[in-house]
């Protein structure tokens, strides 16, 4: 079982370290993890052997609390969600530590100027009020300044009682943290300054003016008072910028509505989010927020998703497609079904997937752990040593006392604790606010090292569903023509790839005529008759059964083969008319991705269960540096291990069923987001967006939050080093350099907020574009090639087979003669380029292909004679 508890009296790691211990140490309790940041713990154990009563009576024992956090029936704004109480609670605590802080301020003014008001005047030549002359200064008035001084400091005492609570308590508990460490320095310093006032008041009593001038000189009344502020200071700056960090997680929150206005017979009412059910019907009109994850019933709209899965371009949507929760309908009429409401949308997910990435531990943050734990033992001891040291070596008792003050004051655990865990909150923030969800800390930093990214074909680097790429048609028909009789008959057929020819004939504006004696042949392709001829589209085979030749495209269909592309043909009568290309298409994010991972050395493998042909096709096209093809899912598994025992980091990514096991295996499971939930379990980190461009994002995003981690800790690890030898006088007989314990407390305060403002800087963070430097000769992605081809039939003259296909490129920086002979003389050289002829007054290229040529490798060869090619464009030979 796994809980998850709110834990409070934590200030410094060295709390969440020993509240980690107890519970650890618990048995039955598998692993409990603290975050300092979120002041919460996760505990998985086995309710057979322990309770939940007693992790919280282990925790009270170690000198904290901790409460159970349950599980909200809904996500959302709610008067009594647990999240809304902890914001509330946060705001709260915030606003009395800041009028604490002024109220302590309000109280240190006079009590500096009273403490140091000689200096002000050495200084700064400030005029002196007559009654500081008259009821403060001289050894005859040493009694009244001292104790003035003491009835200004114990208000800032009281109202920062808390620390002497909580550090004597846990110092009790054998558990000092860094509260102990102020309480412990604030009090010595209170306790010398009200000995010094007894040291004043007997020597005035026996008119010793010489004992009383020194000792007022000695009071620490300001260093307490000064040091007590400060830390205030430091911890509501730490504070406000800790909430900062969380603005992703709240931006989230935010996003949900609070009402949603449901259909029940035939009546809308506007009802709490919270009273929305599975089934109900919710209307959602424009400017309105979708209030659950569902499927359109009826009506269009377009919908922004950008909230969601970081994507600008507003989707269309229409009766059953599917619809998320907090997306905006920007414009459009629709009616609802909803599927899944409350803690089970996707909003709701992402932002408990968030809320546990950053609850979890980096492998990174062990070595502070171990560190704070024992750190504040460790620094008391120098404490108390340097003290000692100082007193065998002939130095007062005040100076020595200053000495181990400052050593307490000046020691930070709480860099040390921050250092990880407001990275991790921010990186995992701003990852959520792209689209890329991270399950753990763990996968993040692992992230980082990944040196092999290997991906599945399928629905991850294609589209997962066939595409029209090539259309080829009689010199008879116009492309419309043809382009009517493939989508009349195949609009009859329930085969994927038939679904693809309507779809892109209905993109071309084609409307279907009806189609007679419809037939359709198992394992072969369709039949029927249309305006009086008899039609057939099919496999090869069919062609070869019926006995039609397909000599006219033999070569064209061979190409189309090697390509990982499927022929379908078209028959009227007993003569071919027509072909078409169809294949499950790279995605335009695909080619990009796989190159900017390559340029930042990371090894490429193709993963898939396809034929060969059909894999290398896209390993052409997309360049990974491996293709695996005809693999077993087990096997896909096995590869990533066998990657493994080669020493390599391997992150795994895809989309289906098939995936998980290698999702699982792989150091880093890379899921896209619109795939299986099964993938999505077994990864650990989900891409929203379905692109694998983000890939390259998160593995960014990765190295920039382990990168700010390792700033923070070594300044963490700086800070003390050096921090704790100046205050402990190691410098002070060579250089002459003493701390003084208020400038101690004031760099303690701060070094905390240095870390957190480090953190916050990955707010800024943006993925860094990778130079595009690989060649591609491949069919651009997402365009489809038409040509036309002589038919060789009863009713034709015979005609050598003839495939033209025209191109249209615009070039500028042409001027003369001379440079369209250059143009026309580079582009002839091509392969594949049978003619070209260039208008000078149009600037245009009309090219003439014998086979299909990249427009690249056209643009390329013009680029190279010094002109600047803009586009191509196609043109068909009828």
């Amino acid at each position: 079982m796994q809980q998850r508890y709110r834990v409070t009296g934590m200030s410094c790691a060295a709390c969440s370290a020993k509240v980690e211990r107890v519970v650890d140490h618990l048995p039955g309790v598998e692993k409990a993890q603290v975050n300092l940041l979120a002041n919460t713990m996760v505990v998985s154990y086995d309710e057979t052997v322990v309770t939940e009563e007693s992790i919280i009576e282990a925790v009270a024992h170690a000198g904290y609390g901790a409460v159970p956090v349950r599980e909200e029936a809904e996500l959302g704004p709610l008067p009594l969600s647990q999240r809304e109480k902890a914001s509330a609670e946060e705001e709260k605590t915030v606003r009395k530590m800041r009028n604490r802080l002024l109220l302590s301020i309000g109280f240190l003014v006079p009590l500096m100027y009273l403490a140091m008001h000689h200096m002000l005047w050495e200084w700064f030549r400030l005029p002196i009020p007559p009654f500081m002359t008259s009821w403060f200064h001289g050894p005859e008035n040493g009694l009244t300044f001292a104790f003035t001084q003491l009835l200004l400091v114990t208000p800032i005492l009281y109202l920062n009682r808390k620390y002497f609570q909580n550090g004597f308590r846990a110092l009790i508990h054998l558990s000092p943290n860094m509260d102990t460490l102020i309480a412990v320095g604030s009090s010595a310093s209170v306790l010398y300054g009200i000995y010094t006032i007894y040291v004043i008041g007997i020597a005035l009593g026996h008119g010793d003016l010489a004992t009383v001038s020194d000792h007022t000189m000695d009071l620490y009344f300001e260093s307490a008072g000064t040091i007590l502020t400060l830390i205030t200071l430091g911890k509501y700056l730490e504070t406000r910028s800790r909430g900062k960090t969380t603005e992703a997680i709240t931006k989230l929150m935010d996003l949900a509505p609070k009402t949603a206005t449901v259909l029940r017979d035939g009546i809308e009412t506007e009802l709490p989010i919270s009273s929305v059910q599975v089934g109900d019907t919710v209307v959602v009109r424009t400017g309105q927020s979708i209030p659950v994850d569902g499927t359109v019933l009826s009506g269009t709209a377009s919908v922004d998703q950008s909230a969601i899965t970081g994507e600008s371009i507003p989707v269309e949507k229409q009766a059953g497609d599917s619809v998320t929760g907090a997306t905006m309908n920007q414009s459009g009429y629709l009616q609802i079904r909803a599927d899944k409401v409350g803690k089970d949308t996707t909003l709701s997910q992402i932002i408990q997937l968030v809320e546990e990435a950053s609850a979890s531990k980096a492998p990174i943050a062990k070595l502070a752990d171990q560190i704070s734990g024992i750190f504040v033992p460790i620094v008391i001891s120098i404490a108390i040593l340097a003290m000692i040291v100082w007193l065998m070596v002939g130095q007062p008792f005040s100076f020595a006392l200053s000495i181990a003050i400052a050593v307490l004051v000046i020691s930070c655990p709480c860099a040390l604790g921050l250092a990880t865990p407001v990275a991790i909150m921010v990186g995992t923030g701003k990852g959520a606010a792209s689209g890329i969800l991270v399950k753990s800390s763990e996968a993040l930093e692992t992230a980082h090292k990944i040196d092999t990214v290997v991906l599945d074909k399928t629905g991850t680097i294609t589209e997962g569903k066939p595409q029209v790429t090539d259309v080829y048609y009689g010199d008879c028909f116009s492309l419309e023509e043809f382009l009517q009789i493939a989508v009349s008959l195949e609009i009859g057929s329930e085969h994927p790839l038939a679904d693809a020819v309507v779809a892109y004939g209905k993109a071309q504006g084609i409307q279907a005529e009806p189609v007679s004696f419809f037939q359709s042949i198992a394992g072969r392709g369709v039949a029927g008759q249309l305006q009086g001829k008899q039609y057939l589209a099919g496999n090869l085979q069919m062609m070869q059964q019926r006995g039609i030749s397909v000599s006219q495209c033999a070569q064209t269909a061979d190409r189309l083969a090697d390509q990982g592309k499927t022929a379908l043909y078209f028959a009227e009568d007993d003569h071919l008319i027509g072909l078409i290309g169809v294949a499950d298409t790279v995605k335009p994010s695909s080619v990009s991705a796989v190159r900017s991972l390559k340029a930042m050395g990371i090894s490429v493998v193709m993963l898939t269960g396809d034929n060969r042909r059909t894999a290398e096709a896209i390993c052409r096209q997309v360049a990974v540096d491996r293709v695996v093809a005809e693999v077993l899912p087990q096997e896909k598994e096995q590869e990533i291990r066998k990657l493994q025992s080669e020493g390599k980091r391997v992150a795994m990514v895809g989309d289906g069923i098939n995936d998980a096991p290698a999702l699982t295996r792989a150091d880093v499971g890379i899921a896209i987001g619109a795939g299986t939930d099964i993938a999505i379990e077994s990864a650990d980190i989900v891409l929203m967006k379905n692109s694998l461009q983000d890939v390259v994002t998160a593995i960014q995003l990765s190295k920039a939050v382990l990168r700010n981690i390792k700033e923070n800790l070594f300044w963490a690890f700086f800070y003390n080093t050096c921090g704790i030898p100046l205050a402990a006088g190691v410098f002070y007989g060579l250089l002459g350099w003493k701390l003084n314990p208020m400038f101690a407390a004031a760099a303690m305060s701060f070094s905390s907020v240095c870390v957190v403002l480090n953190a916050l800087r990955l707010k800024f963070f943006r993925p860094k574009p990778v130079e595009d430097s690989v060649e591609n000769d491949t069919q651009p992605v997402g365009s489809v090639a038409q040509a036309t081809f002589s038919i060789a039939n009863p009713k034709a003259s015979e005609k050598k087979e003839c495939i033209t296909m025209k191109k249209v490129m615009t070039i500028e920086g042409m001027s003369c003669n001379h440079c369209k002979m250059a143009v026309e003389r580079a582009l002839k050289k091509v392969s594949g380029v049978t003619d070209a002829i260039v208008d000078l007054a149009e600037k245009q290229a009309v090219i003439t292909l014998s086979e299909a040529v990249a427009d690249q490798a056209l643009m390329d060869a013009v680029n190279e004679e010094g002109f600047t090619a803009v586009r191509v464009e196609s043109a068909c030979d009828r």
